[in-house]
């Protein structure tokens, strides 16, 4: 892992085993080598306890897909970001697809790659994924790797700064993960990049993620996905 992935962890393990209480299944379901594991966001915890997730229940070190406003200055994070090899990420820059060259790299050394789809935490009402980017179809397409879909459900009541007007945290909160099979991309494969087609796949990737998320919550998403981008943040169909 190296020191600063080693510091990194060694800092933020005793807040996530005092904060939260982790249960998960679906683990077998992760395929050996390069993967990419796509997971909802509805917390700015979700890093924290996803990468316990991935580094204690999978036995991998991830690496994750991050704003690259993370990764710059000489502060503490900037230099533990920098140096754990995650990856940066320049979300509305011209050459943000550049960005993947990294990931792409990683997943052909056998790596795990971590992305949020969404960007960013879910504005939807529910909490149920919103419409995303298409980074991670570009890069499942680019690199051949799985994705594999992850649902996290529990975060949002350890931290929830977007429904709080003040940082609330609340110890020892029930947070689960559900993994479920690869994402069948097959129908984009080897096609042009078009936008319609990282669109598509996805919407397939979400589709996935938001399945696994229906079972840990125990109800049905919307027919359609919240869309910030529409005025009013109205929903439309995938």
């Amino acid at each position: 892992m190296g020191f600063w992935f080693v510091l990194g962890v060694g800092l933020l393990k005793p807040p996530t085993v005092l904060l939260s209480r982790r249960v998960a299944s679906g683990v077998h379901l992760v395929p050996p080598g390069g993967v990419i594991l796509a997971a909802n966001h509805i917390s700015l915890a979700d890093p924290v306890v996803l990468c316990d997730f991935v580094l204690y229940d999978l036995h991998r070190v991830p690496r994750f897909l991050a704003k690259r406003e993370l990764f710059v200055g000489g502060g503490l994070v900037p230099r533990i970001m920098r140096g754990a090899g995650q990856i940066p990420v320049d979300r509305d820059h011209a050459d943000a697809p550049r960005a993947l060259d990294a990931a792409v790299a990683a997943l052909r050394r056998g790596e795990t790659v971590v992305i949020y789809p969404e960007g960013t935490v879910t504005k939807d009402p529910g909490r149920w994924p919103m419409q995303a980017r298409t980074g991670v179809a570009r890069l499942a397409l680019l690199s051949g790797a799985p994705v594999v879909p992850v649902a996290q459900w529990g975060t949002q009541d350890v931290l929830d700064t977007a429904r709080s007007p003040r940082t609330v945290l609340r110890p020892r909160r029930r947070v689960c993960f559900r993994v479920g099979p690869p994402v069948d991309l097959s129908a984009w494969t080897g096609q042009e990049p078009t936008a319609a087609v990282l669109r598509a796949a996805t919407g397939a990737v979400l589709d996935a993620v938001t399945a696994e998320l229906e079972v840990l919550r125990g109800e049905r998403a919307p027919a359609s996905r919240y869309d910030p981008r529409r005025s009013g943040g109205e929903r439309r169909t995938a």
